[in-house]
């Protein structure tokens, strides 16, 4: 029996070994990705975003139990920072999520970033195409926590819930990475602390241009995730905003826009791919560093010459 048998049989140890597979870049990944891909486009994927401390861990918990109590079957991917010393995952978000590893409707993958500047590891949006060929219902994906350039979760992912906290600077280091922008839903998390109110009214007062220009709600959420306060609210308020990307013209619309992002950060990993085997090797790219430490051409002129030599 191949694997894919296994997969499609719903084996939990088959759905392991794919994601790794495609996570690691195996021989056979494109195959497998082809393949499985008409069983994809059923499951709702939620990206879980926002500053370091604002407990998306816990969020991410709170809101995976809360789908699992209801009967859905939920994928987690916690893309967590890379060790610099083995190159995986430092599972940080595997361990806080330990007491749900026993559901047997979760399943819980931790990645490394391996250094990808998105927030998200480069094979995140590959296994979340695997997790909604496998059959899960939803998909929550929580990103490495870095801030102003995580923002490629909203491009991955169908809903994006920005966490914030109370203290001061939150509200305006959003505006400033952009995170108001790719943001459905706020919650601010840890709403006991002083603050909380005045960061919601801020934040609310940001978003009602947004709210005039796109004329929709973009709810903001105050939570306690660590003791399970406002979670029911959040939780309603995805759900909204699901039966709204489902009706209508939004459902269109938004299903090309996952569409042309899939075929544009496909064709990126071929290139790279390409680029690091084929055309700028380590060897090659040495001998172009000596050569323009010695004075013969530039790096513009090479890039360009490099990119035209495509075939």
């Amino acid at each position: 029996m191949s694997v894919l048998t296994e997969f499609y049989a719903g084996d939990l140890l088959a759905l392991a070994k794919i994601i790794s597979h495609v996570e690691n870049r195996g021989p056979e990944t494109d195959r497998i990705l082809a393949e499985i891909y008409p069983r994809t486009g059923k499951a709702l994927s939620i990206g879980i975003t926002g500053p370091p401390g604002a407990g998306k861990s816990t969020i991410d918990d709170k809101l995976c139990a809360l789908f699992a109590g209801r009967g859905q079957t939920v994928g987690v991917i916690a893309v967590d920072p890379t060790s610099p010393f083995t190159g995986g995952a430092l599972l940080g978000d595997r361990i806080r999520m330990q007491d749900l590893t026993a559901n047997k409707n979760v399943f819980i993958r931790s990645m490394a970033s391996r250094g990808s500047t998105g927030g998200l590891a480069v094979a995140t949006t590959e296994v979340i195409k695997v997790l909604d060929a496998f059959g899960k219902d939803i998909i929550l994906v929580e990103t490495v926590g870095v801030g102003q350039v995580e923002l490629d979760v909203a491009e991955a992912c169908d809903i994006t819930v920005v966490a914030l906290v109370p203290e001061s600077g939150d509200s305006i280091q959003a505006m400033k990475a952009g995170l108001m922008e790719i943001a459905d839903i706020f919650c601010v998390n840890k709403a006991d602390r002083d603050g909380s109110g005045r960061i919601i009214s801020e934040i609310n007062m940001i978003l009602d241009i947004k709210r005039d220009k796109k004329k929709r709600d973009f709810p903001v959420v105050g939570t306690q995730a660590v003791n399970n306060l406002g979670m029911d609210e959040l939780l309603e308020r995805i759900d909204k905003e699901h039966e709204y990307l489902k009706t209508g013209d939004n459902y269109v619309s938004h299903r090309k826009k996952k569409i042309r992002y899939d075929i544009m950060k496909t064709v990126e990993h071929r290139l790279k791919a390409r680029l690091a085997k084929e055309i700028l090797s380590e060897r090659r790219l040495s001998d172009y560093i000596d050569s323009i430490y010695a004075g013969q051409g530039n790096p513009y002129d090479l890039a360009r010459n490099l990119v035209d030599d495509l075939k």
